[in-house]
């Protein structure tokens, strides 16, 4: 593998994840030096936990399987090997991320945590009764893995909460700034758009009245005629465009949509998207709503991630969700081909792919066909 591969990879990793591992050589202290069969397996289970902890982190698509993994092994050492603290890596990496997710997971995660560990609090105090006392002093070095669930998933709730708002704040933004424009519009349909329907009117006339130079004044009248209709054309034209729809205007609608059927929407590139031309968010508009729609009714999704791209020749929008993919095709539905219709008039593509891993629909326009 190159340098460049190795450096893109490494820049990629989620190195927040990793700072609290600067605790697990606690764990692994216990089993130094490792004289017995029984120290050389914790030490494996060790490096299982680190394993399970990093595709946690890293692999987003495996979560279903590797988080239920890590807390059972972080279970393990609670109930067997009396170490209540490297519970707490689970507690925190995966409460954080079920902020994202289902209430019902939340649920059954913190009844999983409490349970092992609870678990193996009621073995402890029967191995050695005296180490859950107030002189012991193991009692208050409970309370962070106690707390430790709740307060991950409440810090990570409100983070996710206030980043939503300052997404609806800038897409209020951008709204608001295409009211604006939509008032410039009203204004030139009804000022400049009366003065050439005059124009085209007086014109017109004049070609009636007029009888001096008989010869010229029809073909300089017919294109001042002319010329107004297509002026005036144009700024209907321009009318017409400036009303469409945006993608602000769809995001904004479908993330209120989202939320209340539980789906987290994530976006990247929006900002810049929100400069594309009219005409391109209004084609793109039209289908990006009946994708999200799709994800809320048939996807039973946690989440949505929508990539706006573009380079030097085509804008590109993705959907991606973590739903359970599947068919794409049902009986009397037209909303797949509709979709497709659209894309395909404006000389774009359209794609749609499911797996077990969710549903991806890929769209792009050309930006020589403006």
């Amino acid at each position: 593998m190159s340098k460049a591969s190795w450096s893109s990879k490494v820049t990629r990793l989620n190195w927040a994840n990793y700072v609290w591992l600067l605790y697990l050589p606690y764990t692994v202290i216990q089993f130094l030096p490792a004289r017995r069969l029984t120290d050389w397996v914790w030490l494996g289970l060790v490096g299982v936990f680190l394993g399970l902890y990093s595709l946690v982190a890293e692999v987003k698509r495996w979560r279903k399987v590797t988080m239920p993994l890590e807390l059972g092994v972080a279970g393990v050492f609670s109930l067997f090997a009396a170490n209540n603290y490297l519970i707490i890596f689970p507690g925190w990496q995966i409460f954080s991320i079920l902020s994202r997710w289902h209430k019902p997971y939340f649920y059954g995660y913190a009844g999983g945590y409490y349970a092992l560990l609870l678990g193996g609090l009621l073995r402890d105090g029967l191995v050695a009764p005296d180490l859950l006392t107030w002189q012991h002093g193991e009692l208050m070095g409970l309370l962070f893995p106690l707390c430790s669930p709740v307060m991950a998933y409440a810090f990570s709730r409100s983070i996710v909460t206030r980043r939503q708002l300052a997404q609806t704040n800038r897409r209020l933004e951008t709204i608001i700034q295409r009211n604006e424009r939509e008032r410039i519009a009203r204004d030139l349909h009804d000022t400049l758009g009366q003065s050439f329907s005059m124009i085209t009117i007086k014109a017109e006339l004049a070609k009636k009245l007029l009888t001096r130079a008989p010869e010229e004044v029809p073909a300089e009248l017919d294109d001042i005629a002319q010329t107004s209709r297509e002026n005036l054309q144009l700024v209907r034209a321009i009318v017409n465009g400036l009303h469409q729809n945006s993608l602000s205007d769809v995001l904004l609608t479908q993330s209120h949509n989202l939320a209340t059927a539980h789906v987290q929407l994530q976006t990247s590139g929006e900002t810049a998207a929100t400069k594309w031309p009219t005409p391109i968010q209004g084609r793109f508009s039209a289908v990006l709503r009946e994708a999200l729609t799709n994800v809320i009714r048939h996807a039973q999704a946690n989440s949505v991630q929508v990539t706006f791209t573009t380079n030097s020749t085509t804008y590109r929008v993705v959907i991606q969700d973590d739903g359970r993919g599947g068919t794409l095709h049902r009986d009397g539905a037209n909303g797949i081909a509709g979709m497709r219709a659209r894309m395909i008039d404006a000389h774009g593509t359209f794609a749609i792919t499911a797996d077990r891993h969710g549903t991806q629909v890929a769209l792009s326009l050309p930006k020589e066909k403006l």
